[in-house]
């Protein structure tokens, strides 16, 4: 066996090695979580699923940290995501995660600089002036490098500082092996009726796979910046690095030099004068005007992509955010976007009704969900806790939480939600923008951020809220127009007694009583079996064993087996 055939063999048996150990910890944590989660709290032992919880996430994440930072490839960027989620993740598992953000192991740099060599054809030391060969940052896909361009080229184009990415020899195949890991994963949920219901699990696999190897692409991620930049043009707010298109290729890409201060980097911003509070507002702002203005967003905006810098012109502004790596983007279609704007509007107005509507066009409830009920739960959380800040609201009295747990247990149980196919990056970016926001300002208030920029839209800002705001207004005329035979049918159907109501509170007591009805008969069922087999076991033992194994089958639907399998 050559040199040359000993080495692709052994790189096969790595590739195989990691696929066999993404699953083994998916299958591990799937099941952990699936225990103590799903199973103990149906058979009445939630407190005790409960007790434990952060600790076992904590050593999960810890575990998901070693296990991601050894790895490399794909993990890392699902760690990115879970260590941004400041929101609702606690500070322990946030804490283990965030080595993740920008550091994994480089690759030494004499590989680097053959890729550079090979991707752009020339020489290194033509090329460029010269390169640091110390990373700057080495992340999940490629590695990041200060450098100065050539004499010449620096001189054409005024600009000597740059930074060169490059993709990491061999990341193709490793990309190929997680998202077949991934793959399997998205499958495995497909089965959990608890999750079907809610998703299509592979067709999201789908989605993040083309986002993924699109990233792969230089060339790609270098059409993406320039089509953000144009999206902010006149924003002096808003900032981005230049393409070199002299210096790029599919595996290589080569931006102006943007470093300043990481947006998360609280000691900085302050010894800069520049105001975190202000920062977390004006990233809230450039956020909703990526999902409901241009339709064109950031999908991985974690803490290592943004930066905060002062003007460097007298812009009238004291600071701005420069976005960086835009290799994974998401869009958002003119209808999504509409329907976008109606859920922004009903949120600013905290108006429950149009709330419930605009989810359902949004496709995010599923068919069975109880609009009655989730708009009443809606309103009461509007009245309660619109404008009230994160600070407040941990400090919210827990009997409180409570009174409206159990006031609305059937539809938290139920929780009637869906997450669509195209909604993977808003939910992800959305996602780790909250993280940012929540970590600048723990007093943050996403409603003051909300309210100006609904206004901004109402007001008129841009031609595609006017055309929706027309075609509301021509949907209402028309509601208008069916207003007389919608109410001549009614009056018809109140004369032949065919007129139905609903009493949402009745019929969850139903249900319940219904629920309850059955599940003592299969309890009783169960008894009588059990009875009758230990009775009959001396004199016909065949019978009586199979007696006995058939109780068990109420047995399970009498705990509500059923329904922790869903």
């Amino acid at each position: 066996m050559n040199l040359d055939s000993f080495s692709a063999e052994r790189q096969s048996s790595a590739l195989k090695a990691r696929y066999r150990r993404i699953l083994r910890f998916a299958s591990f944590a799937l099941a952990e979580l699936w225990w103590f989660e799903l199973a103990l709290p149906q058979i009445g032992l939630a407190k005790l699923g409960a007790r434990g919880r952060v600790r076992r996430l904590t050593r999960l994440a810890r575990n998901f940290h070693d296990l991601a930072a050894d790895l490399g490839g794909l993990m890392v960027k699902v760690g990115q995501f879970l260590s941004s989620r400041f929101d609702v993740l606690p500070e322990s598992v946030t804490r283990e995660l965030a080595g993740l953000q920008d550091e994994v192991a480089p690759q030494p740099f004499e590989l680097i600089q053959q890729a550079i060599e090979a991707e752009l054809g020339m020489a290194t030391s033509v090329a460029f002036a010269e390169i640091d060969p110390n990373p700057i940052a080495a992340a999940s896909l490629g590695q990041a490098y200060r450098a100065k361009l050539s004499k010449g080229l620096a001189e054409e184009l005024g600009q000597e500082a740059v930074i060169i990415k490059v993709l990491r020899p061999g990341i193709e195949e490793i990309v190929d092996v997680d998202l077949k890991a991934l793959r399997k994963i998205g499958g495995w949920l497909a089965r959990v009726k608890l999750v079907s219901r809610r998703t299509d699990a592979p067709a999201l696999v789908e989605e993040f796979a083309t986002t993924t190897l699109e990233e792969v692409d230089y060339l790609h991620e270098a059409g993406n910046l320039e089509r953000f930049a144009d999206d902010f043009t006149g924003d002096p707010r808003i900032g981005t690095p230049e393409v070199i298109w002299e210096r790029s290729a599919r595996r290589v890409l080569t931006i102006s030099d943007v470093s300043a201060i990481k947006i998360n980097d609280i000691d900085a911003l302050l010894e800069a004068g520049i105001d975190p509070n202000a920062v977390a507002a004006e990233l809230a702002r450039a956020t909703f005007e990526q999902f409901f203005v241009t339709g064109f967003f950031h999908a991985d905006p974690h803490p290592g992509n943004i930066f905060v810098s002062r003007p460097d012109t007298d812009s009238g502004v004291d600071f701005k955010l420069t976005f960086i790596d835009f290799g994974m983007m998401g869009q958002v279609s003119p209808e999504m976007r509409s329907n976008l704007q109606s859920f922004l509007f009903a949120v600013a107005s905290r108006d429950s009704r149009a709330w419930v509507a605009a989810c359902q066009k949004l496709g995010v409830l599923l068919p069975t969900a109880d609009a009655v009920i989730l708009e009443d739960a809606v309103s009461k959380l509007f009245d309660r806790f619109g404008g009230v800040r994160v600070g407040e609201l941990i400090q919210t009295d827990p009997r409180e939480l409570r009174d409206f747990a159990l006031q609305f247990s059937d539809l938290i149980r139920t929780l009637p939600f869906k997450l669509p196919n195209d909604f993977l990056f808003l939910i992800r970016a959305l996602s780790l923008i909250s993280g940012v926001t929540s970590e600048l300002n723990r007093e943050f208030n996403i409603w003051d951020a909300v309210d100006p920029f609904a206004r901004s839209l109402l007001n008129g800002s841009g031609r595609s809220t006017l055309r929706k705001i027309g075609t509301e207004a021509l949907s209402s005329l028309n509601t208008l127009a069916r207003l007389p035979g919608r109410l001549d049918s009614l009056v018809t159907r109140i004369e032949r007694g065919e007129l139905v109501t609903r009493n949402p509170e009745l019929e969850r007591r139903i249900r319940t009583l219904d629920s309850s009805v059955r599940r003592t008969t299969s309890a009783l069922i169960f008894a009588t079996l059990l009875i009758a087999g230990v009775l009959v076991l001396d004199r016909h033992e065949q019978l009586g064993t199979w007696l006995m194994i058939g109780a068990t089958l109420p047995l399970l639907h009498a705990l509500g087996v059923g329904r922790i399998l869903k």
